[in-house]
């Protein structure tokens, strides 16, 4: 068989990319601890367009329980500020000059549970992610044997590796989610 019918590479990369999305998703959910990629995926209005918060400003953490955003141009901070409320995060900004303070306050017990529930919602979505890869190369392999592109033992081979990969991209999910879990239900 040639490297062109067949690509496991553009498998494995594929159900990589379901880990590394959720490794970021999961960098975003707050467990009581200021973390700067809390802030990153926020967008804020400035000069006519959505911009990450990153471009704006400088996102530091001077404090475990305070995240701080060192704006670069006066003229957003009000933008910044806005930007931080309106998120689904529930913070409230502290605006001193230029820079925006955002004291992240203490989980209590059903907010953890509901953040825990968020984060095996994501977990989920990762594994229908890379379930769906693996559907699409199971395909591609039976397309291939039925063209004539393979015979069955190759086949089977090809099957077996793929699915080997599933298998270890969701374990790797779910000790990313067992991880995110005990963080958000530490005290």
């Amino acid at each position: 068989m040639s490297d062109q019918d067949f690509d496991i590479d553009d498998i494995e990369r594929r159900m990589k990319g379901s880990v590394t999305v959720l490794g970021e998703e999961f960098g975003g959910l707050r467990t009581g601890r200021a973390s700067a990629s809390l802030l990153e995926p926020i967008t804020v209005e400035a000069y006519g367009s959505q911009m990450p918060m990153a471009q704006v400003g400088t996102i530091g953490v001077p404090e475990s329980r305070m995240l701080s955003v060192q704006v670069w141009d006066k003229t957003l901070v009000a933008a910044v500020d806005k930007a931080i409320r309106t998120s689904s995060l529930g913070l409230n900004p502290i605006v001193d000059g230029q820079t925006v303070r955002v004291p992240i306050p203490e989980l209590n017990e059903e907010r953890r549970q509901e953040l825990s529930k968020v984060a095996g919602q994501y977990a989920e979505q990762a594994r229908i992610a890379a379930r769906n890869v693996r559907r699409d190369g199971m395909e591609q392999l039976k397309r291939l044997e039925k063209d004539g592109g393979m015979g069955q033992d190759e086949h089977k081979a090809w099957a077996e590796e793929v699915q080997e990969l599933t298998d270890k991209t969701i374990e790797s999910i779910d000790q990313l989610l067992a991880a995110k879990e005990e963080e958000i239900m530490q005290v």
